[in-house]
């Protein structure tokens, strides 16, 4: 019964002392609603929307470099002036011109993958009048078509087409990734302030406890039943549990101001959590883990971009370093006058086609050289892409593995938490009887502590690693479904 009365007063005194700081706003969260704030409004998820949005309009732009692109180009202008004229025979007069020109032209381009090269279709009209013997000439172009192309070159085209529609399935996956990615570092940042809330009540109770046994030992130490170094130790205790308190109030306010900004609330928001007693217990395939991080991470599709880019850059060193040759084709009609009808009328045929050669002669094995670089870059790549693969092999083996244990590291450490509990309040008990020692209640007191951190941490890590592996795999294996995450295409 006077135990009972002891344990009493120290409740209370541990509700009284050292009290926590009363705020007008509070906020009581689940791990559940944690994630869900997170996900919807944190820094974090917001970088990760601008970094798909901005794969995203590549893409765009990609596909838009194969479509049919018109324009349209004007070019009017005036010119009163003297300017210098070569005549026939070759003598020079310097003449007074004052002249309207105007020129509108409108094409059509089509880039061609295959081939690398550009296809056009081009019409235009020029107009000119000689403002002082008010003479007008019209030139028209109604229709002409051509073709460019580089021979023996370098096709970005054709490695765009293989490059860019990777890019974006990676950048689709990437941000799913990184949305699970949240829930896992939201994991730790709710977990690590449960440990600041729980350390600061252990704190308190630690130091109300403290303070009632050197209170308790004042009394015994005037009677004489204890002796001066057991009061001198219970005194150090008290004060130094006080500081402990202390460096626990500290610490929860980094950790809140931390999950506040991680979460992208107030700061000035007061936040209490609420872990969940319980853990769901099953084990995660290892074969089907790996099979569904084949196909839903982005890690696959990094090694294959970075194989596709050596081989582009081995392509385009050997394209500059050999012969080169641009060819230029064009045919239409066309037609002048002195009145819009008449440039119009009975248009003639007008060809042109060139090519350009270009072969280097003499360079001191320079291109030689750019191409075993080239071809030297490649093996190397090849050799990191196979290191890259299995190492992600082995760390969805070993995350895996860890899961499945979790779950029993957790009743491992709940029981152990109990136990150390109770070996606290048993030991509370003798000593207050007077039939234990001070350095035996110290090391109750340091084994619920820590007992209680390593429940939490054990907690905390299930979780961490359950959703990392929801990242890897784009699998829910806890309802046994494939994650859907809406993509932000504006």
């Amino acid at each position: 019964m006077k135990y009972n009365k002891i344990l009493l007063v120290i409740g209370l005194l541990a509700s009284t002392i050292l009290p926590a700081r009363a705020t007008t706003d509070s906020l009581t969260l689940t791990l559940e609603q944690c994630i869900r704030l997170a996900q919807e409004q944190s820094p974090a998820v917001q970088s990760a929307k601008h970094s798909f949005l901005s794969q995203h309009w590549n893409y765009r732009n990609f596909r838009a470099n194969y479509l049919p692109s018109v324009s349209l180009s004007a070019s009017p202008s005036i010119n009163n002036s003297v300017s210098q004229i070569t005549q026939g025979d070759g003598t020079t007069r310097f003449l007074r011109q004052s002249q309207v020109n105007a020129s509108a032209n409108v094409s059509i381009n089509q880039n061609i993958a295959l081939t690398g090269g550009t296809f056009f279709v081009k019409s235009g009209l020029s107009f000119n009048r000689e403002l002082e013997r008010k003479t007008n000439g019209f030139s028209s172009t109604p229709i002409s078509v051509g073709y460019s192309q580089t021979l023996f070159g370098y096709n970005s085209f054709k490695w765009e087409k293989k490059t860019e529609p990777l890019r974006y399935t990676q950048a689709k996956k990437n941000y799913a990734e990184q949305l699970e990615l949240i829930s896992a570092n939201t994991t730790s940042y709710f977990f690590n302030l449960v440990n600041a809330q729980t350390t600061l009540e252990l704190a308190r109770s630690n130091y109300a406890s403290a303070d009632t046994l050197y209170r308790m030992a004042q009394g015994r130490y005037k009677i004489g039943t204890i002796t001066e170094n057991e009061m001198l130790q219970l005194e150090i205790r008290r004060l130094s549990e006080e500081t402990n308190a202390m460096d626990a109030e500290i610490s929860l306010e980094e950790q809140l101001q931390n999950f506040r900004s991680y979460l992208g609330l107030e700061q000035d928001i007061a936040i209490r959590l609420i872990p969940s007693d319980s853990v769901p217990e099953f084990e995660i395939p290892v074969d089907k883990a790996l099979e569904l991080a084949l196909k839903n991470s982005p890690d696959p599709i990094y090694y294959e971009l970075q194989r596709i880019q050596a081989k582009s850059s081995l392509a385009s060193a050997k394209a500059n370093a050999g012969l080169k040759a641009d060819i230029y084709m064009q045919f239409g009609l066309s037609q002048t006058g002195e009145n819009f009808t008449e440039a119009y009328n009975h248009p003639m045929h007008q060809e042109y086609g060139s090519i350009t050669l270009s072969l280097p002669i003499l360079d001191w094995g320079r291109g030689r050289g750019r191409v075993r670089v080239a071809r030297s870059q490649q093996e190397l790549t090849e050799l990191q892409v196979q290191q890259g693969m299995e190492d992600f092999h082995q760390n969805i083996q070993k995350i895996v593995s860890q899961f499945n244990m979790q779950a029993r590291k957790i009743r491992i450490a709940y029981l152990t938490r109990q136990r150390a509990e109770h070996r606290y309040n048993v030991s509370m008990r003798l000593y207050i009887m007077g039939q234990n020692s001070l350095l035996d209640l110290n090391t109750a007191i340091s084994e619920r502590n820590s007992a209680q951190t390593s429940y939490l941490y054990a907690v905390s890590n299930y979780w961490r690693l359950y959703y990392t592996i929801r990242s890897i795999t784009g699998y829910d294996f806890l309802n046994d479904c494939e994650l859907t995450h809406n993509l932000p295409i504006q």
